[in-house]
């Protein structure tokens, strides 16, 4: 069984003086929910996504030796200019790889990233950025390391992408990915992402995700905080119990196919997702009243035509429209027909299942 200790890095004979790398790592949508987690990033129960294809963060890093001088030495740009106020955060990220990857502080780093989505569109950037990052720091890790394993690398690399945002583990590699230790799912881990070791039924390959942009605004609550306040959550135990059923449930219905039981149990985790924050204390209601409209035109649309279409959450009031390709014409009819006043300014990103981190040409 794979531990922390076998991601502490050796000292390298090899030294690299300089280079660049460039990697794109995707956004990811949780079927079933991650809400909670105990210390150093280690999630309370096992969780599963959708990797998406279209939003992603693209970054650049670009490295040169230095004395090692006690400190972590980078610059940030975002999308080509200075970002000072992302700073903080990358800085505790390094940080808090730096037991597993000493090497960071023999070099000065330029962080160049862009998203190819509206920063203030409402979806959560912080996997596909720590995912991109993460990539880029292994790839510096292989210059040094040669001998490295391909899927030690990819592995190693979630294991980094979690510590800085822990959703960013499902963002490295694969289409569907598993995070979280879970007795039916072979090699599932607490430390990284797994791609789904299953074969997927064709009915979900290229299956749709349209992200319906209810409120671009920031967050009403972090992440950070949200987690934490199912450490003393009256129906903590019980949903963790939940998620592993539903994730062996889920397992079931992305070998065999069942739409209908997808569709019960990606909604039932995202209304569980949000009626764990109104449960709280203290408690947030983070779903929009344009958020509730649009699920029940949702509902009324399957009732009317059967057409597997159905929607998910992530902590926010953004709703991700999820259905087969088959269906797409009919359903982006219905989206803009129907949902599209109900999105701020009118927006909305189509999108749909991908593969994970991809290294681009410089």
């Amino acid at each position: 069984m794979t531990t922390e200790k076998d991601f502490v890095t050796p000292n390298f004979t090899n030294t690299v003086e300089n280079g660049s790398f460039r990697w794109s790592a995707p956004s990811n949508i949780a079927l079933v929910k991650y809400w909670g987690k105990k210390t150093n990033q280690i999630p309370a129960n096992p969780s599963i996504s959708f990797t998406l294809n279209n939003c992603k963060t693209i970054t650049q890093l670009a490295f040169s030796h230095k004395e090692n001088d006690g400190d972590f030495s980078f610059d940030l740009l975002f999308e080509g200019k200075p970002k000072e106020d992302f700073k903080p955060k990358i800085k505790k990220f390094l940080e808090r790889i730096e037991p597993y990857c000493p090497y960071l502080k023999n070099y000065h780093f330029t962080i160049d990233t862009l998203n190819t989505f509206p920063h203030s569109s409402g979806i959560a950037s912080s996997a596909s950025g720590m995912a991109a990052l993460a990539m880029n720091i292994m790839s510096l890790e292989k210059q040094l390391n040669p001998e490295m394993t391909e899927d030690f690398f990819y592995q190693k690399a979630s294991f980094l992408a979690r510590l800085g945002s822990g959703s960013a583990c499902r963002s490295v590699k694969g289409s569907v990915v598993v995070w979280g230790n879970h007795d039916e799912i072979e090699g599932s881990s607490d430390l990284f992402g797994v791609a789904f070791p299953s074969k997927v039924h064709a009915n979900f390959k290229n299956y749709q995700d349209t992200i319906l942009l209810v409120d671009k605004g920031e967050k009403q609550v972090s992440s950070t905080v949200g987690h934490d306040l199912m450490h003393n959550h009256p129906f903590a135990e019980q949903r963790f119990a939940q998620a592993h059923t539903n994730l062996s449930a889920m397992k079931k219905v992305l070998e065999t196919g069942d739409l209908e039981q997808f569709i019960q149990i990606t909604e039932s985790e995202a209304l569980t997702l949000h009626a764990m924050m109104m449960t709280s204390l203290p408690y947030f209601i983070l779903m929009k009243p344009n958020t509730l409209e649009i699920i029940n035109k949702i509902w009324a649309f399957r009732n009317e035509t059967k057409i597997p279409i159905c929607f998910t959450l992530d902590a926010g009031a953004n709703v991700h429209v999820l259905y087969p390709e088959n269906v797409r014409v009919s359903v982006l009819q219905f989206i803009t027909s129907e949902l599209v006043g109900f999105c701020q300014n009118g927006n909305y990103i189509c999108d749909a299942i991908g593969i994970g981190a991809i290294e681009t040409i410089n």
